[in-house]
């Protein structure tokens, strides 16, 4: 008989209450199935735990055979590929044994899947349905931070791992209360920014800093040395001098 894995429930974001709850109710349903050994979630994008942190957190515990459970719908093409890639990377940085580290199929991509949709569909009747929305006019306040950092999401970036970098950021800045320390820092994703060789790609404005090659070493730099500082992250940092730039060596 094959040890029971630990399971780890992969999903994009949140940060509010209600959804943190349902992945952990999900948890709850997976450990009650008897399949694995310890169930958890994580994130790849913004919020808490971040996937590294969670499977360092499994690594540490013991764990002999992790499963990571993509929750991702839709998926996209490139997601097993970048995932591999973070984890070669996170590894090669780790001084621990690592175990094995497996990708299990989405579960929609699963047989049956199309029975549980049609189960959702006819429990509707019986699921609290949202209000209806109080319009009411509402002024926005436009934003007084000087620093605009921009995440480029198009498919060189993408997949590049650029969902761990955002990921990285966007917890980074609620960690650190980077949009008012200081300056103040906004946050975005972006399309294409242009050198997408040198993916995943950041820009920092109004200086109009580019950056290539950025992981989360990368994003603590550029908070560090740029937004914190006022000086540029020069590890990562790549001059916009209208000419064909490569990615250096030891960049991610």
């Amino acid at each position: 008989m094959i040890d029971r894995p630990d399971v780890i429930v992969v999903a994009r974001s949140a940060i509010a209450a209600a959804p943190i709850a349902e992945m952990q109710a999900l948890c709850d349903a997976l450990a009650n199935s008897g399949v694995a050994a310890h169930t958890s979630f994580a994130f790849t994008e913004q919020g808490e735990p971040a996937l590294r942190e969670c499977l360092s957190e499994r690594i540490d515990a013991g764990a002999g055979r992790i499963v990571l459970v993509p929750l991702l719908v839709p998926r996209e093409p490139s997601f097993a590929n970048w995932i591999a890639k973070a984890l070669a990377r996170w590894r090669a940085g780790d001084e621990r044994a690592w175990p094995p580290v497996l990708l299990a199929p989405p579960p929609m991509a699963l047989p049956g899947a199309g029975d549980l949709l049609a189960r959702a569909v006819a429990a509707t009747h019986d699921w609290p349905q949202p209000p209806e929305p109080v319009l009411k006019a509402e002024g926005s306040i436009v934003p007084a931070q000087k620093h605009r950092m921009l995440v480029c999401h198009g498919a060189p970036c993408t997949a590049a791992g650029a969902a761990l970098v955002w990921g990285h950021l966007r917890n980074e800045q609620a960690r650190q209360s980077l949009r008012t320390v200081g300056e103040g820092m906004m946050s975005a994703k972006s399309t294409c920014l242009g050198p997408c060789s040198l993916a995943p790609v950041v820009q920092v404005w109004p200086a109009g800093t580019t950056y290539g090659g950025v992981d989360e070493a990368g994003i603590d730099a550029i908070i560090r040395d740029h937004i914190l500082s006022g000086q540029v992250a020069e590890a990562y940092a790549y001059p916009a001098d209208g000419r064909k730039q490569r990615l250096r060596k030891g960049s991610a």
